[in-house]
């Protein structure tokens, strides 16, 4: 597994006969207006949905357990395919897996409707290239420092960068997966992952109960409500994240530990250990800091589809700290094992 220090600053754009790489999804560097439409309808019918969640629930007279057991496995199964996946594997290599695994977390990551694989691993690899300085797909820094340059920036970095006419060149900074030919049809078939996705809730839902309304409910909640709330979770990540929280830790940027987004994000919240050390296996490195993702890591493990993990030690984690205002360092708390 390539990780994104060997491709980003560098990375080759030919094969090493000098033929093009092929290319990861369809259209040039610019985004067209039909991808902009279908990204736009993609955001906004789960958000109305989530909007419309509460009032619906009070006139249905609340959510069967059949719903909400399907909100509950499809949020978890695209969130940690998101996580593990496209963002600790494909994304910063922080370990190797066999490929029955990488083709599973590939696909459950596809699954969350967050974009194709190819293009999420670029854009947050140039993500980490210039975090929070120019150049930064999604910074919330992007407009200034005051308060409304950052209500401003916010708005950018959790929806609106997403609508850049700019799209990040795969070529540059996905080479790697672009070369798998698996990985790279896995990519290229989101919109049939994104189907599948929406599908399988009503499916299920209309089979437990025989009935269409068992489909409905289970499409609204175990499809829409379940996308919408995955959407701006992760959004958060980049908006939240990047604005406040605590900074125990060296970063270059301005990555933060949000605690109360832990459990939602499965993990990816513990930002600033993450820009920290971007290949880390574990996020959550302090005691009490839950990270889900990491310990799935650790069965894969333990089960052998998961190795050379790249486990943060007591020593890099406390190298990474800040030091005091008199050089010393601040109380230090054990690194919680995976």
């Amino acid at each position: 597994m390539t990780t994104s220090s060997d491709v980003i600053d560098d990375a080759p754009r030919a094969n090493d006969d000098g033929t093009p790489l092929p290319a990861a999804t369809l259209g040039g560097e610019k985004k067209g207006t039909l991808e902009q439409l279908t990204l736009l309808l993609f955001i906004t019918v789960p958000f109305l949905a989530l909007l419309a969640a509460v009032p619906l629930a009070w006139s249905w007279g609340g959510v069967s357990w059949l719903d909400l057991g399907l909100l509950v496995f499809f949020y978890y199964l695209g969130c940690h395919g998101v996580t593990i996946g496209y963002h600790r594997y494909f994304t910063h290599g922080s370990f190797k897996a066999k490929r029955p695994l990488r083709i599973a977390i590939a696909i459950a990551g596809s699954m969350a409707v967050e974009g194709p694989l190819v293009r999420w691993v670029a854009d947050h690899r140039k993500h980490h290239k210039f975090s929070d300085a120019e150049g930064d797909p999604h910074s919330p820094w992007r407009y200034g420092e005051t308060v409304p340059a950052l209500i401003k920036g916010l708005w950018w970095a959790h929806i609106a960068w997403m609508f850049d006419e700019e799209r990040t060149p795969q070529d540059k900074y996905a080479p790697d997966l672009i070369k798998d030919r698996t990985i790279r049809a896995i990519s290229r078939q989101f919109i049939f992952w994104t189907m599948l996705s929406l599908a399988l809730p009503p499916l299920i839902g209309g089979l437990a109960t025989m009935s269409w309304w068992g489909a409905f409910t289970g499409f609204f909640w175990g499809s829409l409500v379940r996308v919408a709330l995955l959407h701006h979770v992760t959004w958060s990540i980049n908006s939240i994240c990047h604005a406040v929280g605590k900074r125990p830790f060296k970063s270059r940027d301005r990555s933060g530990n949000v605690w109360w987004l832990a459990i939602l994000s499965c993990g990816e919240s513990w930002h600033n250990l993450h820009h920290a050390d971007p290949t880390s296996a574990r996020h959550g490195v302090m005691r009490g800091q839950l990270d889900s993702s990491a310990r799935i890591i650790r069965w894969c493990e333990q089960l052998g589809w998961a190795y050379d993990v790249r486990w943060p030690s007591r020593s890099r984690i406390d190298s990474r700290r800040i030091s005091g205002p008199d050089g010393s360092q601040p109380r230090k708390e054990s690194a919680e094992a995976a």
